[in-house]
């Protein structure tokens, strides 16, 4: 029986072939720079060997954003040098502070933060503080949890548990202020000097900027919730808590409670009154009036000042005081939940992972297909300036994507690929290339030498043998049934068509199989035994 030719290939499926032929050749090398790229990249990453950088990459774009406009729900009494000079006063004394929330209170703030601590008197009116603050629920006065070596600072006494919030602020490595602490217990092995509940281990404290922003939401019909995962929600706004390895930190101390503090501006981030100003009338009751009012120093004087991420752009001024800190993490919990302002996030770790082999890839793929060095050089500027291009864009809606991992993998990508291939051009690795396919060849002959061994192995076995008796006793009774069929005598007219490729061919039956089989095996121990004679050194010489 004939059978039909194998169909040609079309052209069109040709030009596939070749296509994928053409992309196997491009992407082996450009997988393999990726590969190593990013494997080399986010192992560097994982050690922390590029926070630093991606630290200073972030404040860069914290300073790049656009200025809002400033919070007009929050006021900041600053208490500032012309305060002490015309007082003359330094701490500013009990009855100072008295008066103060005496005018504050009767314009009907929401709430009032106080960010001085009054536990021990300084100077008169002491009394009159202490029943103010006991008597009006929405003045929310610090302390400072107890620590180890510190024991902290108690509250003024008398304050209900309700109204007490920290001051505490968390300084990251190099002195700059990134983060907002919500939450905090004392710890247990802190130093106590007496017991007050900033000391107090069982304590779960809200911090000034929570306290106010609550109490602000609170009035709006906004109550502060806890999710099941164990997180703080306003409505449908979750303040999502930080982990040790969010974005380009790596394992940082996130003890407590957590988030980014998301900058509202540099300067004038809220409308800011000194204490003359209150005093003397200059600030209308409507200047005061549902709103948030913090008090607290901004002269140097305090030591109450701290390195923002502004300070690297700042030519004056570079700190900011505690108390415009806290009022930025007031501004920051009410524009997410009332302006729907983003607060910041992160990718998760496998999604950072994938974004820095995205740009691997990408590097390794630019890098094959231009050769030109200043063609080379201009792609390659353009796509790291696309890519801190594209990281800012994310940042303005609260993104905060790895730069820096990203960019090195790109870069290692590409130079990899430029090596491999002036590797694979040179003499030294055409010679590499011509040893690797002589071994692999030295490889394929021992491999079917080992199959004829075991070949020649099984034919020896009397196994082999009495299957190969059985396979000729069977053929020889199909001859003989066929002698003994008659044959059909009649003739066709009709003439079979013959060609002169029909050739008469008797199928290979089981017998001639092992018979075939029996002889390569032969042939092998031979030709193996001759082999072994030859390489067997001379004994008798």
């Amino acid at each position: 029986m004939a059978f039909p030719p194998p169909p040609k290939s079309s052209p069109q499926s040709s030009r596939w072939q070749r296509l994928l032929a053409q992309a196997g050749k491009v992407g082996q090398p450009s997988v393999l720079a990726t590969l190593a790229a990013s494997a080399l990249v986010l192992g560097v990453r994982a050690v922390g060997a590029l926070q630093g950088l991606e630290l200073g990459l972030y404040d860069q774009m914290m300073r790049l954003r656009p200025t809002p406009l400033p919070d007009d729900r929050i006021l900041v009494v600053g208490i500032d040098e012309t305060d002490i000079q015309s007082r003359q006063e330094w701490p500013i004394q009990d009855d100072t502070i008295a008066e103060l929330l005496s005018v504050l209170i009767e314009a009907e703030p929401r709430a009032v933060g106080l960010d001085m601590f009054r536990d021990l008197p300084i100077g008169e009116g002491r009394d009159t503080l202490l029943e103010q603050i006991q008597n009006n629920s929405t003045i929310f006065p610090v302390c400072k949890i107890s620590s180890p070596d510190n024991p902290g600072v108690p509250p003024p006494p008398g304050t209900p548990e309700a109204q007490v919030s920290f001051s505490d602020l968390v300084v990251d490595p190099g002195g700059i202020l990134r983060r907002s602490l919500l939450i905090a217990a004392p710890p247990t092995d802190a130093d106590t000097v007496g017991t007050h509940i900033c000391n107090d281990p069982n304590a779960q404290l809200f911090s000034l900027g929570l306290q106010l922003a609550r109490q602000y939401l609170t009035t709006e019909g906004i109550e502060l919730e806890v999710t099941a995962e164990q997180e703080l929600r306003f409505g449908n706004v979750v303040l999502s808590r930080l982990q040790s390895n969010l974005g380009g930190y790596h394992n940082i101390d996130a003890q407590g409670y957590q988030i980014m503090l998301n900058y509202r501006a540099a300067r004038m981030a809220v409308p800011q009154v000194s204490l003359t100003d209150v005093l003397s009338g200059d600030v209308g009751a409507a200047q005061i009036r549902d709103r948030i009012v913090l008090i607290g120093a901004t002269t140097p004087e305090a030591k109450d000042e701290f390195y923002t991420p502004f300070s690297g752009g700042l030519r004056d001024s570079q700190k900011m005081a505690g108390v415009i800190v806290h009022a930025q993490s007031v501004s920051q919990i009410l524009s997410a939940v009332l302006d729907d302002r983003p607060l910041l996030w992160s990718l998760p770790t496998w999604g950072e992972a994938l974004w820095v082999v995205i740009w691997g890839l990408g590097g390794a793929l630019f890098a094959t297909y231009i050769r030109r060095p200043v063609t080379y050089g201009a792609v390659a500027i353009a796509l790291l300036g696309g890519l801190y291009g594209l990281c800012f864009v994310v940042f303005l809606q609260g993104g905060w994507l790895p730069i820096v991992p990203a960019a090195l993998a790109l870069g290692f990508a590409s130079g990899g690929v430029v090596l491999l291939d002036r590797f694979n051009k040179s003499d030294y690795g055409q010679a590499v290339y011509k040893q690797m396919k002589v071994l692999l060849r030295l490889d394929i002959e021992i491999d079917h030498s080992k199959v004829g061994e075991q070949v020649a192995e099984i034919t020896d076995t009397e196994y082999f043998n009495t299957l190969q008796a059985q396979a000729r006793e069977l053929r020889a009774r199909r001859q003989g049934k066929q002698s003994t069929t008659p044959t059909d005598t009649r003739t066709s007219t009709t003439p079979a068509a013959t060609s002169a490729s029909d050739e008469p061919s008797e199928p290979i039956t089981t017998d001639d199989y092992l018979q075939n089989l029996k002889q390569k095996a032969e042939r092998f121990k031979s030709t193996s035994d001759l082999k072994s004679k030859s390489d067997k050194p001379d004994a008798e010489s």
